[in-house]
């Protein structure tokens, strides 16, 4: 971690009444810096906002957004609540899987994407739905997924 970086979550501490709502700030600059939050860049969270570790990592085992490993450049979050899988979630997860040649969890050779399965995304009127990185695909078909990853593939 930078001294950067450091500085950046060492000036979250004044800016919440509770030192723990810093938490979720922290991780956010922590993952726009590795992309993911590695056991030691929690560990510097802990003892930065001085805050017990088990707490930092109760916080990260609850926010999905926050992969704890290494990721693809695009990490593409499939809905898999109820709205979705009975709108054909489970037919194009399996379809990504066999597309990217990898299980839900893993990511491809090449570092370019990573597949998993979320929760809710929250879009149950345009199910089924996924997000890549900060970007919604909604009222997705085979069609629709060959076209979002030929594009990110040029990317």
């Amino acid at each position: 971690m930078t001294k950067e970086i450091e500085e950046k979550i060492l000036s979250l501490k004044g800016k919440f009444p509770k030192v723990k709502t810093a938490i979720l700030p922290a991780f956010h600059i922590l993952y726009q810096e590795s992309g993911y939050l590695d056991p030691e860049g929690m560990e510097k969270i802990s003892e930065l906002l001085e805050i017990p570790l088990m707490e930092v990592y109760e916080v990260a085992s609850f926010y999905t957004y926050f992969p704890s490993e290494k990721t693809g450049k695009y990490i593409i979050r499939v809905c898999d609540n109820l709205s979705c899988l009975l709108s054909g979630a489970e037919k194009l997860i399996g379809y990504l899987e066999e597309k990217l040649k990898i299980k839900v969890g893993q990511m491809t050779p090449d570092g370019l994407f990573t597949l998993s399965t979320v929760e809710c995304l929250g879009s149950c009127g345009t199910a089924p739905v996924m997000m890549v990185n900060e970007d919604y695909y909604e009222n997705l078909t085979r069609e629709k997924i060959d076209q979002i990853l030929e594009k990110l593939s040029k990317k």
